[in-house]
């Protein structure tokens, strides 16, 4: 996973299209807006079981490697390309069509490694993905042979099953993601606008065994993330959003030009939480990877467990998602479409739904979806408030994220909350010089 880039300079006057004038302070709820039923999905074949003892020998011989060039696998180094070469055969083997995409970055080539495989509605493409290069202080097993190893694995195990999917199949192994995302970022951009339309999703799979694992689902498409957590509660696992990696791995380059993006992560530098520790095992304390981005990311530096959990899970979305289930998942949405003005840094506004008729409680993956247009969305922060007041923040500001806009599907844990009563969203600009507004939310039960 690459660091953080730098944000953008900012904008010094609010773009003229967002006319705000007659738009009120607050909103009145709207009515109930139950959808009806989507039709059923084709029904998925059920993707195999992947050996945890094959990914972690395409580890071993990613290590191997590394070790014999210099002791990583970063850009530009001998050990990257021979990690390419090595996948590629692999995948020629299998039956996969294999390109290599070159492109130039920090005065040296980098190399992009896409297989598709045979068939399916070429109308429909489905990604799976993962960074291949490592830093240039170690050999990058955890960061990121795991998710690389893992994407090969399942690939292979697709050309095991013979698998005849719906959709279109194609895996990749992106480089440079160290340096800021620069070979998926070639990749994308380099796509013409007819083939991006072809994507139908993109999943990513950055650091997926960490030592003192996490277990964290991407928000960003929701039927991509229930497709994931349906398989970790399938098997009694608990999941968190994933907020570490926002934006700083390479399903920010499929996102960004609009295509559906998922994926799994088992966290890197931040501290597992002593209710972390309880709910998933391991060290609170601790970094969930105290080897990132160091020279003792090797072998030794990966928990089977993650690593299996997550292999499995990767297969089930690629089997599942391949057949496909596009329909969004059913539920009961309420929701507001009245604008509400949002004062440059200034006092929050809010919206609000009405919700009754239910019993108990909201449930644990309560879904709001947020449509803020603004100018620049790293000055906004959203709350989504409960009927008794409680706070559940869904977005901090950024200095650094210095994109339009706020569309977004998140993930609250609301059961604890009685579903009915009023729910309001809360909106606020704090930083002077972009304006917006909140061009409305909902929420699916």
């Amino acid at each position: 996973m690459t660091h953080s880039v730098s944000g953008i300079p900012r904008r010094t006057s609010a773009v003229a299209a967002l006319a705000l004038a007659g738009l009120l302070a607050t909103a009145a709820p709207a009515a109930t807006a139950a959808p009806s039923a989507p039709a059923a999905p084709a029904a998925a074949v059920a993707a195999p079981d992947i050996p945890l003892a094959n990914v972690k020998a395409h580890l071993t011989q990613l290590q191997s490697i590394a070790s014999a060039n210099g002791g990583n696998r970063a850009h530009g180094r001998p050990g990257y390309k021979a990690s390419v070469d090595h996948l590629k055969a692999k995948l020629d083997a299998a039956g996969f069509t294999t390109t290599v995409q070159q492109f130039t970055t920090s005065g040296a080539t980098g190399y992009n490694l896409i297989a598709d495989w045979p068939g399916g509605d070429p109308n429909k493409v489905l990604m799976a993905g993962a960074h291949l290069d490592s830093v240039s202080s170690g050999a990058g097993i955890n960061d990121n042979g795991s998710g690389s190893a893992a994407v090969l694995e399942t690939a292979l195990a697709v050309s095991r099953a013979g698998l005849k999917p719906a959709k279109h199949l194609r895996f990749a192994w992106w480089g440079a993601e160290e340096l800021g995302l620069v070979g998926s970022k070639y990749y994308v951009n380099n796509l013409p606008t007819t083939e991006r339309a072809k994507v139908s999703g993109y999943l990513n799979f950055d650091m997926i065994g960490s030592p003192n694992p996490g277990y964290f689902v991407y928000d960003d498409d929701p039927v991509i993330e229930k497709t994931f957590k349906d398989y970790f509660a399938g098997i009694g696992v608990a999941t968190e959003i994933e907020t570490e990696g926002d934006g700083r791995s390479d399903h920010a380059s499929f996102k960004n030009v609009g295509i559906p993006v998922g994926g799994l992560f088992t966290g890197a530098s931040r501290t597992k939480t002593s209710a972390q520790a309880q709910k998933w095992g391991g060290t609170a304390g601790q970094s969930f990877d105290r080897c990132y981005h160091s020279s003792c990311d090797t072998t030794a530096n990966i928990n089977d467990t993650a690593l299996d959990r997550n292999s499995d899970a990767l297969a089930h979305a690629v089997w599942t998602l391949s057949a496909g289930a596009t329909e969004p998942p059913a539920g009961d949405t309420y929701e507001n479409t009245a604008d509400v003005a949002i004062p440059d840094n200034g006092t929050p506004v809010t919206s609000s739904v009405t919700v009754s008729g239910r019993t108990g409680n909201a449930p644990a993956a309560l879904r709001v979806t947020v449509d803020v247009v603004h100018t620049w969305r790293g000055d906004v922060v959203i709350d989504l408030l409960a009927p008794d007041g409680t706070a559940y923040r869904l977005k901090n500001s950024s200095g650094n994220d210095s994109a339009d806009n706020v569309r977004e599907t998140y993930t609250v844990d609301a059961s604890s909350e009685p579903a009915n009563g009023t729910w309001r969203l809360r909106v606020q600009d704090v930083a002077q010089y972009d304006t917006g507004y909140l061009s409305g939310f909902s929420l699916t039960f």
